[in-house]
């Protein structure tokens, strides 16, 4: 158990570089939010800037807005700010769709890339929509084309030269545990494989270095560490080597070279903008930006650290309470959240919700908790942390209420 005190943790709070920026989120007193790593919270800018769009831009301007508010250059704003967090550069990053259907085009465009190899390879473990969706796309092109999963510890032992890419994300969504980008990218490619890596649990949470690192395309979504809203856009990113030799696999007219020339034939926009498919989503684009400008004022450097400085307090505060360690202990190689497990992580997790503790469990066994820096304080994760000690040492998760599971956990 820890020796620090109430006081002292205060005393870090009273410290803390970042500690401006919470006032920048609707946070609700009294409620302890360890789940920023799931949806963000609310900018308070945000509902200004949604109601200023509804009723002066399209209330008012209508359809004259999409060129008197740049209503058409929206995704390539939003993503050329994105491109700064992640270690890209203008014009590479474009904010559009799903993280799902990105991951489709970005799988489309790599197996395009590598002619006469057909095989995707991922990690068991990896998100199940990823690998979702490298079954349907692989399903679909059938032939030679097929997804290959292995344990991490495999992953370069896969690395045949059947192999056109590499899917992965970035960190584990169950653990936390974050892979070497740089690394990882290099053993794909001296393989002969490109590289697609999910970013949804590291932008706007910790340092990314895409071009440093190598990489080819990227994925991610604006609805957790970004606080873009729930079902926020996503992104993607593809490096400029890439972008003119691509055959988007999803050929949507917003994607094209004269999108308002309405020819019948398909001819593919320069660079990133190919990347486009339908219209854009405005009223939730315009609510990714609020949260993405919020991302771009942060020292990066100072949020990991406090990242790392907060998880490791929560550790040690539930250590030896009867719950295993799911993430790695070492604070460099976690995400910017704990990972716990234990048996009857359900109903424990449902309890701490009770009680004003906000994580979320996922199946079997794993409580998560995740630790957003612009809005957590260290005295949040501290008394959080002894809520949940004293729920597993009282055994008060046995409730009959806290049984009962919920469609979404």
């Amino acid at each position: 158990m820890t020796e620090l005190t109430s006081e002292e943790i205060a005393a870090w709070d009273a410290c803390d570089p970042l500690a401006p920026f919470r006032e920048e989120f609707h946070v609700p007193e009294g409620l302890y939010y360890l789940d920023g790593n799931s949806l963000g919270a609310l900018p308070r800018k945000t509902p200004e800037r949604i109601r200023t769009l509804i009723e002066d831009e399209w209330g008012h301007d209508l359809i004259k807005s999409w060129n008197a508010h740049d209503w058409i250059h929206l995704p390539r704003r939003v993503g050329d700010q994105i491109a700064r967090l992640i270690g890209a550069d203008a014009g590479e990053v474009i904010a559009a769709d799903t993280t799902s259907i990105n991951l489709f085009k970005m799988l489309g465009a790599a197996l395009g890339l590598r002619p006469g190899r057909g095989i995707i390879v991922s990690e068991q473990e990896n998100f199940p929509t990823d690998l979702y969706i490298a079954q349907g796309l692989s399903s679909f092109l059938g032939g030679e084309h097929g997804l290959r999963m292995v344990p991490r510890s495999e992953l370069n032992d896969a690395l045949g030269d059947d192999v056109a890419v590499v899917a992965l994300t970035h960190v584990d969504f169950k653990t936390g545990e974050v892979h070497d980008m740089a690394e990882v990218t290099r053993r794909a490619h001296d393989a002969g494989a490109l590289v697609v890596w999910d970013l949804s649990h590291s932008v706007g949470a910790l340092p990314v270095e895409l071009n440093a690192s190598g990489a080819d395309f990227a994925v991610g979504c604006g609805y957790k560490y970004l606080n873009g809203g729930p079902g926020a856009p996503a992104f993607l990113f593809v490096a400029k080597r890439h972008q003119d030799d691509i055959d988007p696999p999803l050929s949507g007219w917003m994607g094209h070279a004269s999108p308002f020339a309405f020819d019948a034939d398909y001819r593919p926009a320069p660079g990133i903008g190919r990347q486009l498919c339908g219209t854009p989503s405005i009223l939730a684009m315009a609510a990714l930006e609020v949260g993405v400008e919020i991302a771009t004022r942060v020292d990066m450097k100072e949020l990991r650290k406090k990242s790392q400085r907060m998880g490791d307090l929560f550790l040690e505060l539930v250590e030896g309470c009867g719950l295993e360690i799911a993430c790695p202990l070492e604070s460099k190689r976690r995400g910017s959240q704990v990972s716990l497990r234990h048996d009857d992580g359900y109903p424990i997790m449902q309890a701490l919700i009770a009680n004003g503790v906000i994580g979320d469990f996922r199946a079997p066994d794993v409580l998560r908790f995740g630790l957003t820096p612009l809005y957590l304080r260290y005295s949040d994760v501290w008394e959080a942390a002894l809520v949940l000690k004293k729920i597993v040492e009282t055994e008060a998760w046995r409730r009959p209420e806290f049984q009962k599971r919920q469609l979404v956990t």
